[in-house]
């Protein structure tokens, strides 16, 4: 039903504001302006509606009837209802945005222990490869060309066989030394026999027999060339 509800408020007001009531009277009941009815010795008077000659009152109560009251309120219903309605999904929505909102929370939260993390990663990573650049230098007397490296792996690789070969060459140096001390070590015992020959300045020269001289480097372990 179409109710126009302007035309109505305008009916109202040009009615008064008057308020009524249903009231019994004498077995008969009526709607009479509220505060009318009087009874006084035996005698009742009252005002009934019906018999106000006012035309806004006429027009007023033509309008309102049983099926435009019942619109009113159908139409009341029906907005009450819309309106609780859009309140749920508010409310659903406000859970929502506060849920939205902490999740975002959360993850600018993670973003910034990632971006920690990667400053992080990033401070070792130049520390490692300083490191590396160090013992490199270190071991191979000269900077690494990391353009011509894959990865770290591969400059670890790369200084491990250069260390494993400078360990090599320091156990052969070792070994060298040993074999160094032991031969100073050595002492070969001259033979207490020996004469006195003539140079040519007529010297008197002390000579050992050769013969001697040799078993005694033999039996220092010196091998004797020649023999």
């Amino acid at each position: 039903m179409n109710i126009d509800k302007q035309a109505l408020r305008e009916a109202a007001e040009k009615a008064g504001k008057d308020k009524w009531q249903a009231k019994k009277i004498n077995g008969d009941f009526y709607v009479i302006r509220s505060g009318s009815y009087i009874k006084q010795c035996g005698i009742t008077s009252f005002q009934p509606i019906a018999e106000i000659d006012h035309k806004p009152v006429r027009d007023f109560v033509a309008m309102v009837n049983p099926a435009t009251t019942l619109a009113l309120l159908d139409e009341n219903l029906q907005l009450q209802r819309e309106k609780d309605a859009i309140e749920a999904v508010a409310l659903a929505l406000r859970d929502d945005m506060r849920q939205a909102r902490e999740q975002l929370a959360a993850a600018e939260k993670r973003n910034a222990e990632l971006e920690r993390s990667e400053t992080q990663l990033i401070d070792e990573r130049d520390n490692a490869e300083s490191a590396l650049n160090d013992a490199y230098k270190a071991v191979m007397g000269q900077a690494p060309e990391w353009s011509n490296w894959f990865s770290f792996e591969n400059a670890i690789d790369e200084i491990e066989l250069a260390c494993e070969l400078w360990r090599n060459q320091t156990d052969d140096v070792i070994q060298f030394r040993q074999r160094i001390a032991e031969l100073e070590a050595r002492e070969v015992t001259l033979p207490p026999t020996f004469w006195y020959e003539h140079d040519d300045l007529s010297r008197d020269v002390p000579v050992l027999d050769k013969r001697l001289v040799k078993k005694a480097i033999r039996a220092a372990g010196i091998g004797v060339k020649g023999e």
